[in-house]
């Protein structure tokens, strides 16, 4: 949505402590090694850059992309904080275009959920483009069963040291909206308030596979969070045909 990622774009990572961040980029590197692919890379949906660095780390030649430029800034700080060269792009998935194409894609942590329906096959056909022959594509998504029983119509609330915030959560017909309060704390000691609207879409695996099957992939698995039982979170591992 037009005003997501603007207070959050620079917290992000933050906030998402407790999704152990280390043990989520050793499963993709494990899932990208079991491929075979080449160095060379695109992480779309790319947030504050925790994966990029990861697969920097890795010695793969990596460059994020992502819609927001709240979160590219955040990203951008902490990779030279961090002593990594990388590049990070502002674009979007459905309209992707990059000067060459890449032995790999990943869209980690929610990318996909946030593109409705009716532009999947041109977001999965962009990324194709831009892959070679043969490339691979890894995304995850939060399941259907995740966005109707856990985080719809449910309130979630954190009050931290720096940071508290309040999130509102409500079913629509095909999404989930997403109303977001953040109290952030300045040096002053003063709190700012911000307010986001996101929006998530539900997606069932069978409508993804077929929709990347006719943008070119070959679904070659899927399976939950970290190889686990598909029950909140569904990843997909495909290959450009």
């Amino acid at each position: 949505m037009q005003n997501s990622y603007t207070a959050l774009g620079s917290l992000f990572e933050y906030l998402n402590y407790d999704c152990d961040y280390e043990k989520w980029s050793q499963y993709l590197i494990e899932k990208l090694k079991e491929q075979k692919v080449g160095l060379c890379g695109v992480d779309i949906g790319c947030g504050n850059g925790y994966f990029t660095r990861a697969l920097y780390k890795q010695g793969f030649d990596i460059c994020g992309v992502d819609v927001s430029a709240e979160m590219l800034n955040k990203a951008k700080q902490i990779a030279l904080q961090n002593g990594a060269n990388i590049e990070f792009l502002l674009g979007d998935i459905t309209k992707l275009k990059l000067i060459k194409k890449c032995d790999f894609a990943v869209a980690i942590n929610d990318c996909l959920n946030y593109i409705p329906q009716s532009k999947l096959f041109s977001a999965f056909s962009h990324v194709a483009k831009n892959l070679k022959k043969g490339g691979v594509f890894i995304f995850d998504i939060s399941s259907s069963y995740k966005l109707k029983n856990i985080l719809a119509n449910n309130l979630f609330c954190d009050d931290g040291e720096d940071i508290t915030y309040v999130w509102f959560n409500k079913l629509k017909e095909d999404s989930v909206e997403m109303d977001l309060t953040f109290f952030i704390k300045g040096e002053d000691g003063k709190y700012t308030r911000a307010d986001e609207k996101h929006l998530q879409y539900i997606h069932e695996e069978d409508e993804l596979v077929s929709t990347l099957q006719r943008a070119g992939f070959e679904v070659i698995a899927t399976e939950g969070h970290l190889g686990k039982e598909k029950t909140e979170r569904i990843n997909f591992i495909c290959k450009k045909l």
